[in-house]
């Protein structure tokens, strides 16, 4: 049954996983803000969704307190509430061993992955907290990486170890105020950002191919973790192609 009158905001939402998630959300009555740096990516997930008159495009880098404030302002301002933030954006750089990183790449990924998620965790709690009826879901994208890294990937794999923290905290935090979190970490999805498929460095030193999934698998877990009443949670839920090497890494 589609989902009616609740309100989303989904960042990243003009590739990959945010795409795929915006699109399903629309599709089951949300009315989802699409966030995200460039504009033409966002306009591609609405009018490829099923419901595009549903979307609001919103630009936004969530590197930036001022343009994430500014994301859900537009959001409170078109809508009144928030029922759902899909906190999703996130980079990667090319695998570097820890002493080749430049102190630029580490602030990248630490500025998008975990101090962006904070700044959306911020504004979308100030909202849920003081909004009538109250309260609200977080989902976080944490990663496979939040429990085991792959090779050289010091700062993206921290920054998902943090994420799991950020998790924590806003759960605990968001009792009082019917705010529930919870964190979806996503293992091998096939997005254009999936290297897996042409092989990938592994802890014994060799390159090996990796099974991924389809997209629609990770869209329908969101989907199912969105769908659940404010009084019950999924805190942590681990999605991954079933033949990956995850169990046993290393």
């Amino acid at each position: 049954m589609a989902t009616r009158n609740k309100i989303a905001v989904v960042t990243g939402a003009g590739s990959g996983i945010g795409r795929a998630v915006a699109q399903a959300l629309l599709g089951e009555g949300y009315s989802v803000a699409l966030a995200g740096r460039r504009p033409d990516p966002l306009e591609q997930t609405a009018a490829e969704s099923v419901n595009p008159a549903q979307a609001l495009i919103v630009p936004a880098d969530v590197r930036h307190a001022d343009s994430v404030e500014a994301l859900f302002a537009r959001v409170n301002e078109r809508f009144g509430r928030l029922d759902l933030l899909f906190n999703n954006a996130g980079i990667f750089v090319p695998g570097s061993e820890i002493d080749e990183l430049s102190v630029k790449q580490w602030q990248a990924i630490v500025d998008t992955n975990l101090t962006g998620s904070f700044f959306c965790a911020r504004e979308a709690f100030r909202m849920m907290k003081t909004q009538a009826p109250r309260g609200g879901r977080i989902i976080n994208n944490g990663s496979i990486s939040a429990h085991s890294p792959r090779p050289n990937s010091a700062p993206y794999t921290a920054t998902k170890h943090a994420i799991t923290g950020l998790t924590k905290a806003i759960a605990l935090d968001g009792r009082r105020y019917d705010i529930a979190c919870g964190q979806i970490d996503i293992g091998n999805a096939h997005t254009d950002m999936a290297v897996m498929a042409q092989g990938v460095p592994q802890a014994n030193g060799q390159i090996a191919v990796e099974p991924l999934m389809d997209l629609s698998h990770v869209a329908g877990a969101v989907l199912y973790m969105a769908g659940l009443p404010l009084e019950a949670n999924v805190q942590f839920m681990t999605i991954m192609a079933t033949k990956m090497p995850f169990i046993g890494r290393g």
